[in-house]
């Protein structure tokens, strides 16, 4: 498959920034971009949704991820780590990351959503 983006996700929760009586819940989440395909590609753009239990959604959308907008070439993987601060004990996060290939061709690799809890790891 040309354009082939693996997207691996580990959470952690974040007890030190985590506090239930002001409803906030912190959590980090370490994601692993790899490029199982057969042409180089950069990610472009990122977009979140964000979902608690009560059904509040939020939705982030920019440039890069971390400041950076990393190129993969065929079997090169990136990794990084932010987080997010939800209302509720538990949520989840889906997503996608716009892409561009060496040919100059657009794509999105989606992201499956994954659980915001402890622990939980998605591959």
């Amino acid at each position: 498959m040309k354009n082939n983006i693996k997207i691996s996700v580990q959470v952690a929760k974040l007890p030190q920034h985590t506090s239930p009586f002001e409803s906030k819940y912190a959590f980090a989440y370490t994601i692993t971009i790899t490029n199982q395909g057969k042409i180089g590609a950069q990610l472009i753009n990122r977009h979140w949704i964000i979902q608690d239990e009560t059904g509040n959604i939020d939705e982030v959308s920019g440039a890069g991820v971390i400041g950076k907008q990393p190129h993969l070439l065929p079997g090169e993987s990136f990794e990084y780590t932010s987080g997010s601060v939800i209302k509720t004990s538990t949520g989840t996060m889906k997503g996608e990351y716009a892409m561009i290939n060496d040919d100059g061709e657009r794509f999105n690799a989606t992201i499956a959503e994954f659980v915001l809890s402890e622990p939980y790891t998605l591959q």
